[in-house]
């Protein structure tokens, strides 16, 4: 309610105190009394344990769509509930079939299934629930958010072909077969043209120019299959992570490696603390390798207290529903937490990787446009080794149009 709506609130068992005072009230009970706004609660609040609980989520004129029903007429289900069942990833909780990374499918979600992945549903009930409030208690005053634009790259190879070292380069050279490969490799090697992924100082001078925030979240895992950047001991990346730090924000981009071990975490992390000289205490996993509540427990052993893993990698939209940050609540210690979740909703892979007519601006407006219009936290995710000049080109456009 603080976060959600601006109100400052307290809670109390005591019916007697509660129907004397004079303040504006919510009444979150079976029971009806005088004076308040009643929501009447599903069980799920007041359950032990995780459970199934057979959802039916109907169409709602006013709400959009709503589970948890009643049969009130001004709110006609559990808001609370039903807005915890989606901010705790409930589903990702229970059995599900999970993809070849073990990463829960947006497909197999609620949102995607009933139609609503692709708006906040959270802030559009507590838009409803807000004006429902006012028609009862007007003169209630409402602490108004700002609308936030943060622009988030991720490092998984910082460079393609400089500073791999003698045995990768000649891998590289023998996988290339090809004389234009060969030259082009080479020719970056010698210093004579720029690595394609070496977009850096565009990015620095184009978040300068615009007054954007920024994230650059770096892989400093050991080598492997599905981690493949430079080692962190190569002074050359290095020198490129502490030049990002001196006009960025650098977070950890835990491996694929570190997810079944927290000791590697917790190394990486460290690496890019010694090389910065900062306390990192921002993330993103690598592949969006979010398992709950393993990762965020983990995460917060490592010393991680705002993690910006929450979204889908093939499918732009909001995965709680929810376009504002918030802090984690454990399903399974029934606690919340210290850690900090920002959601991003789009992706640029996501929408490189889509066949529709729509320009890439145009698939991303309808989703900046729902964040504006709650006042929520735009975040968007690029990776450095897509930065081509065409990509480049749609990248001043998009900053454009979710910066304004």
């Amino acid at each position: 309610m603080q976060e959600g709506l601006g109100l400052v609130y307290s809670i109390t068992n005591d019916k007697v105190f509660f129907e004397n005072s004079d303040l504006p009230k919510i009444n979150y009970s079976d029971k009806s009394i005088e004076n308040s706004l009643q929501i009447k609660p599903h069980t799920i609040l007041f359950d032990h344990g995780i459970r199934d609980y057979h959802l039916e989520v109907k169409n709602s004129e006013r709400f959009y769509k709503v589970f948890f029903k009643n049969n009130l007429s001004e709110i006609p289900f559990d808001f609370f509930g039903a807005s915890f069942w989606l901010l705790t990833r409930y589903e990702e909780y229970l059995p599900f079939k999970a993809d070849n990374y073990n990463r829960f499918n947006y497909r197999s979600s609620l949102a995607y299934q009933y139609d609503f992945i692709q708006v906040p549903l959270v802030n559009i009930w507590l838009n409803e629930v807000k004006n429902v409030l006012l028609s009862h208690f007007p003169s209630l005053e409402f602490n108004t958010r700002n609308y936030t634009y943060l622009s988030t790259v991720d490092i998984d190879n910082a460079f393609k072909y400089k500073y791999k070292g003698f045995v990768r380069t000649l891998a590289g050279i023998i996988s290339d077969r090809n004389f234009k490969k060969l030259v082009e490799r080479f020719s970056i090697i010698m210093g004579k043209k720029t690595d394609p992924f070496d977009c850096y100082n565009f990015l620095i001078e184009t978040h300068k120019k615009s007054n954007i925030q920024a994230i650059f979240f770096l892989l400093l895992g050991d080598y492997g299959v599905n981690d493949k950047n430079h080692s962190a001991s190569d002074l050359r990346f290095q020198s490129l992570i502490k030049h990002l730090s001196d006009y960025s924000t650098v977070g950890i981009h835990p491996s694929f490696g570190s997810n079944q071990n927290i000791q590697q975490l917790k190394i990486e992390i460290s690496r890019l603390g010694n090389i910065t000289h900062r306390l990192i205490t921002k993330s993103r996993q690598h592949f969006s390798m979010l398992t709950f509540p393993k990762t965020y427990q983990e995460l917060l052993q490592a010393g991680i207290y705002a993690d910006y893993s929450m979204g889908y990698t093939n499918y732009n939209g909001f995965r709680a529903s929810y376009c504002f940050p918030y802090k984690w609540y454990s399903l399974d210690i029934e606690s919340i937490s210290a850690l900090t979740i920002h959601s991003f909703c789009i992706s640029e892979n996501t929408l490189l990787e889509s066949i529709k007519n729509e320009t890439l601006l145009q698939q991303s407006l309808p989703i900046i446009n729902e964040v504006k219009k709650y006042k929520g936290e735009m975040i968007s995710i690029f990776h450095n080794n897509n930065f081509n000049e065409e990509l480049k080109k749609f990248y001043l456009e998009f900053i454009k149009a979710a910066n304004s």
